[in-house]
């Protein structure tokens, strides 16, 4: 197994990373940066979309889905534009858009975090391909990583402080019967972006926990844990032309001086293949 950082962008705090196509999509919070690597060029481009960021994904019919301080918006390659979707908080100033990704049949899911962790301000919501906001679940702290089993009728999610994965019934953009299926108490840090592989095991980046981690949502038991040279890891997604790299996005640390903070890491050698990304429908 090899772990090293790759491309030129530092992020502030990344996070969000979602592979399409042939390239890597992921997101710079604090710095209002979306990103696109492609690892087989080296080839980087960036995007500065005005706003704190939290997440990207791409957009069935071209372009991508942004969900940042302002809400929702599509995000267009070429000009660099951003057209606004909604804004289902626009009167909470302390909060902001976080991680998010879609889910098989095209919903865009992603979920707001209370920057003075204010417990059960935040929401998770759902971005329907007719372009409705609804509110998809809640109430939350800290909405973080989403994914959904290869049948998809299985969605797993964290909101951090509970340290915890649920898992909900899937179907028609609707999560139903939660359920814990992980417990992640012994690990000192915060569960935060999350990645599934083809057997259906659950990869989780811990901020301030300088690692990865895998699970098994059937026993919640823990199977394989993977060091970084970065406190803060942020999030994670498998990608490459088979599938068989892990991304992992991190951030700087308020007080460490590390010399990888920030970069992109690519993890090869696993053994292990994740599942393919979704796009937006609408």
């Amino acid at each position: 197994m090899t772990i090293e950082p790759v491309g030129n962008h530092r992020s502030t705090w990344g996070e969000g990373p979602v592979w399409v196509g042939d390239r890597l999509l992921y997101v710079d919070i604090e710095s209002h940066k979306v990103i696109s690597f492609d690892p087989e060029s080296g080839n980087e481009q960036v995007w500065d979309v005005g706003q704190r960021v939290g997440t990207v994904v791409p957009r069935k019919s071209g372009g991508l889905v942004i969900a940042g301080d302002d809400g929702f918006a599509f995000l267009d390659e070429e000009s660099g534009e951003v057209t606004p979707i909604g804004d289902p908080e626009p009167e909470k100033t302390e909060n902001r858009f976080n991680d998010g990704k879609c889910s098989p049949d095209g919903h865009f899911f992603a979920g707001t975090i209370s920057l003075v962790k204010k417990e059960g301000d935040a929401d998770l919501y759902r971005l329907s391909p007719d372009l409705e906001v609804t509110k998809a679940y809640g109430p939350v702290t800290n909405s973080n990583g989403i994914v959904w089993s290869s049948n998809g009728e299985t969605c797993y999610y964290i909101d951090t402080p509970t340290k915890q994965v649920l898992a909900f019934d899937y179907a028609e953009g609707l999560l139903t019967n939660s359920r814990r299926v992980v417990a992640s108490n012994h690990i000192d840090s915060s569960p935060d972006g999350m990645a599934i592989d083809e057997n259906g095991h659950l990869w989780i980046a811990f901020c301030h926990g300088a690692c990865v981690t895998s699970f098994d949502p059937e026993s919640g038991y823990e199977i394989e844990r993977i060091e970084l040279p970065c406190l803060e890891t942020t999030a994670c997604a498998f990608g490459g032309p088979d599938l068989e790299d892990l991304y992992v996005t991190t951030g700087v640390h308020k007080t460490e001086r590390e010399e990888h903070a920030g970069r992109l890491f690519v993890i090869k050698g696993i053994g292990v293949k994740g599942q393919p990304s979704h796009s937006f429908g609408g």
